[in-house]
């Protein structure tokens, strides 16, 4: 194909925008799906914890029907008639028993369904009098000894699940029954936080529960004529109108969930609808999450994806485009060249024919020179006209009769002025220069440019006897030519500046791209790493009430599987904090034996409990490095070492090379093939030969390799396949003099034993106050397990109006939020209310200059969320020892 035959635009643009079209379409649809399935399994993991969080606050009250069951005071009071006094007095027993366990109301019903006495006696809508033998729990108590039933009070008005448990007498005859009622709107509040929509129904299909007003009481399906008769005699939700729910199905996921349109209550665009069923309960959980950030990432993938297909066709027209231009100058160049050569044999030639037609010239018109293609004029050497051709007479349009034989040369010049052709200044000294410059008989070359735009190229050659010869060239046509040439060159460079201006627009919106990706990744990691935490500490104080091997065994594997994920996701952290620049390098001397040593031990341990053996030498040298990270990268590559070796040993040393000094571990795993050594360092890439399941995520390797090239120590790997892989890290020896002025490298503090028996917690009492409740929950049991006691935990409004002056704890477990202005006012007003002051460890979403600085002066502990439980043991022991 002709590089200089343009193609049809036209098709050009229906091809670009064709492209641009199917690109962004199949990028979109990728995308989306993608998200959506990424999407669907948070969902389902999330509708999980709801779940989880539901069954767990109610579990938290199953046992206490059973254990109010046995009190024999309840029991003597079913058994026999009751006077007033007794009645005041079960109503204070039931009020202290509801105080403590914080539920909602404790009722003691008599076998007809009466309630003989309530917690809350005291208020205006007390149940004590009420009948209740038409509510299913009351039912179920006296048929199957339990009950269990959501609906609306009758007296108070207020939701809740009412637990019922039948009091018996020795021949298993139905006395009484004890009623506990549980408040689940604390369950709704958690779910304001959250932008989907949570929802609880009940067998019926009715939404009982629900993180926004307007979905409660809604039915979910039709219910049937038996159905509302069911509802109307237990009056489950008393005189709620129940309206029916109006969604469309769109849609059913491979992960379970199902793409819906929700048109009253409306919920603006397609949502994503995941159900969990509680067989135990005959309930369903629903999360209906919205999608947009799935529709967003599609539109954003078929832009770019357009955009790509944009750079892409702009890159092959610029390289078309460049091409021609670059064939189009090389030919312009080539005939320029043919033209310049030419013109300069002709010039050559001319004058040489010139110097020699004015040698041989007679007089006047002369014949020998009217052949030549140049203007001629012949001076003697009494600066006279001696002879000229026709093509001067052309060039300068003299008049008939000025131009004779013997016609002073200075007379020529005077009339030449006349007429401006001598150029701008005083005509005099025009003249006298002209003049001078043929008396000293020197040659000249210049260029002239007339009025009309024609060019001359004058060139002056003295003659042999004396006088002079001048010829005109009209060079017109090679200096356009010339000029083309320098415009088109200059066209040229302005369309690479274009082009090279949009290219680093692209690079820098890439830039851009990249950095927006990093820094979602680490909050996507922040945020999951938040419940992973919490189930791991919800585990940590479930393991304290296991007995049996087999639950201790289930607990340890469910620790192990938490740890792991745990680790992925902290690597993830690390590769995105190492890839945004935010992680902090401090390079300083260090001595290498200790940070060696402490590796040995622990490692050594962990190695034996695989039926290894760990052995090393720590080097007594110096290096300059940062000491937290490599020790990451000591940590991985013994971390590596132990998982893929099966039996034998593992070698811990260095090896000196130079002023450098490279550290390697030896295992005697199955080996890398030589193919995959130039990729093992690579995200996501691990081998499938690790203890049981123990088999990593493939990070590992890939932080080393991020943070070698961010310390600058070159690492590298040598395998043979069957024998074992030496991994190792090239450090420079650093100077031993600097130690002197540095501080000696700290090791980490040994672990907590588990053992409960010496714990400084033992005999100190602890308050755990926060807005959240089930962060709440779960330190208090930690703490509990560890041996303190925690007499209260809830919020702070609440916890001012429990504390009794003179009775403060030993420590006070603090969330804050913001700049804890608001949290620390209320710790103020607690310890005035106490008259003393307590140890405090605070509780922060993150670790901030202006929390650490008030740390750091009122003597406080804190610690960040997600709360590690070694970390919270470490730090509360050393606080309490601290006061002590």
């Amino acid at each position: 194909m002709n590089l200089l035959q343009r193609p049809n635009p036209l098709w050009t643009v229906v091809a670009i925008l064709g492209g641009m079209a199917l690109a962004a379409l199949a990028a979109s649809h990728l995308a989306h799906n993608g998200s959506l399935q990424v999407e669907s399994d948070s969902v389902r993991r999330q509708l999980d914890l709801y779940t989880q969080s539901l069954q767990q606050r109610i579990d938290r009250y199953n046992t206490l029907p059973q254990l109010l069951a046995l009190d024999t005071e309840l029991r003597d009071a079913v058994s026999r008639p009751l006077l007033a006094d007794d009645v005041t007095r079960l109503n204070a027993k039931l009020e202290q028993a509801n105080g403590a366990s914080q539920s909602s109301t404790l009722t003691l019903i008599d076998a007809q369904g009466t309630a003989l006495a309530a917690s809350n006696w005291r208020d205006p809508r007390s149940n004590v009098g009420v009948n209740y033998s038409f509510r299913p729990y009351v039912q179920q108590a006296l048929a199957r000894g339990r009950g269990d039933f959501y609906g609306i009070g009758l007296t108070t008005g207020e939701p809740g699940y009412f637990l019922s448990q039948a009091i018996e007498d020795p021949q298993g005859h139905v006395m009484g029954i004890i009623v506990i009622k549980i408040i689940l709107t604390a369950l709704e509040r958690d779910w304001l936080e959250t932008p989907d929509v949570v929802l609880v129904s009940d067998t019926h299909g009715v939404v009982f529960l629900a993180s926004r007003k307007e979905w409660h009481y809604r039915v979910l399906d039709s219910l049937s004529e038996a159905q509302r008769r069911e509802l109307r005699a237990s009056r489950q939700y008393a005189d709620q109108p129940l309206l029916a729910a109006r969604y469309e199905p769109l849609e059913r996921l491979e992960t379970g969930g199902t793409m819906t349109r929700v048109l009253d209550p409306a919920v603006k665009g397609a949502v994503l609808w995941h159900t969990q069923f509680l067989s135990d309960k005959g309930w369903t959980v629903h999360l209906l999450h919205d999608t947009q950030a799935s529709t967003a990432a599609g539109r954003a993938a078929g832009l770019a994806a357009a955009g790509i297909w944009l750079a892409l066709s702009l890159l092959v027209l610029y390289g078309r485009q460049h091409r021609r231009l670059s064939a189009l100058r090389q030919r312009s160049r080539q005939e320029l060249e043919t033209v310049l050569q030419q013109h300069a044999q002709e010039l050559r030639t001319a004058q040489d024919g010139i110097v020699q037609a004015a040698s041989a010239a007679d007089s006047g018109l002369s014949r020998n020179l009217a052949h030549l293609p140049q203007g001629v004029v012949v001076i003697d050497a009494e600066l006279r006209l001696t002879a000229w051709n026709k093509r001067y007479l052309e060039l300068f349009r003299f008049p008939p009769g000025l131009i004779r034989v013997g016609l002073p040369i200075e007379d020529l010049f005077r009339y030449n002025a006349r007429r401006g052709l001598l150029g701008p200044g005083p005509v005099e000294e025009a003249i006298q220069r002209r003049l001078n410059h043929l008396r000293s008989g020197k040659p000249h070359l210049r260029e002239s440019e007339k009025e009309d735009g024609t060019v001359l190229e004058i060139r002056g050659n003295p003659l042999p006897d004396g006088g002079f010869v001048t010829s005109y060239a009209d060079i017109t046509s090679y200096k356009n030519a010339a000029r083309e040439l320098r415009s088109l060159a200059d066209a040229l460079e302005h369309r690479i500046a274009e082009r090279t201006r949009d290219l680093d627009l692209a690079r820098r919106q890439a830039e851009k791209a990249n950095h927006y990706k990093t820094r979602f990744v680490s909050a996507a990691v922040h945020d999951l790493l938040q419940p992973l935490n919490a189930a791991r500490m919800y585990l940590s104080g479930l393991r304290g009430h296991l007995t049996d091997d087999t639950g201790r065994a289930y607990a340890d594997h469910i620790h192990h599987a938490l740890s792991a994920q745990d680790d992925i996701l902290s690597s993830l952290l690390d590769i995105s904090r190492m890839e945004s620049g935010q992680l902090p390098v401090h390079i300083r001397d260090f001595a290498l034996a200790p940070l060696m040593e402490t590796l040995l031990r622990e490692f050594g341990m962990l190695a034996a409990s695989h039926g290894l053996q760990l052995r090393g030498r720590a080097s007594p040298l110096v290096v300059r490095s940062d000491e937290a990270l490599l020790r990451r990268i000591l940590q991985n590559y013994l971390s590596n070492a132990v998982r893929y070796t099966r039996q034998g040993r593992i070698l811990f040393g260095c090896r000196r090379h130079g002023d450098t000094l490279r550290i390697e571990v030896h295992d005697q795993g199955p080996g890398i093939p030589e193919s995959l050594l130039g990729e093992i360092f690579e995200e996501f890439r691990r081998l499938d030969e690790g203890h049981g399941d123990d088999r990593g995520a493939g990070l590992g390797l890939a932080i080393v390799e991020r943070v070698g090239r961010l310390l600058g120590h070159p690492i590298g790997v040598s395998s043979q396949l069957g024998r074992g892989s030496t991994f190792w890290v090239a450090v420079p020896i650093g100077q031993a003099a600097a130690l002197e002025e540095t501080p000696a490298a700290l090791l980490p503090a040994p672990e907590p034993a588990a053992a409960d028996t010496d714990t400084p917690l033992r005999g100190h009492s602890s308050w755990c106050i926060a807005d959240d409740i089930p962060l709440c929950a779960t330190l208090g049991g930690l703490l509990e397990r560890w041996g303190g006691t925690v007499p209260w935990t809830g919020s702070a409004d609440a916890a001012l109006a429990a504390a009794v002056p003179g009775q403060a704890p030993h420590m006070v477990l603090l969330e804050v939020h913001g700049d804890a202005t608001e949290s620390l006012a209320r710790y103020d007003r607690l310890t005035q209310r106490w008259g003393q002051s307590t140890a405090v460890v605070l509780i922060a979403a993150q670790r901030t200059e202006a929390l650490l600085e008030l740390a750091g002066e009122r003597g406080w502990g804190i610690l960040v969320k997600p709360v590690r439980p070694p970390a919270l043991r470490a730090l509360v022991s050393q606080m309490l020892l601290r006061r002590r």
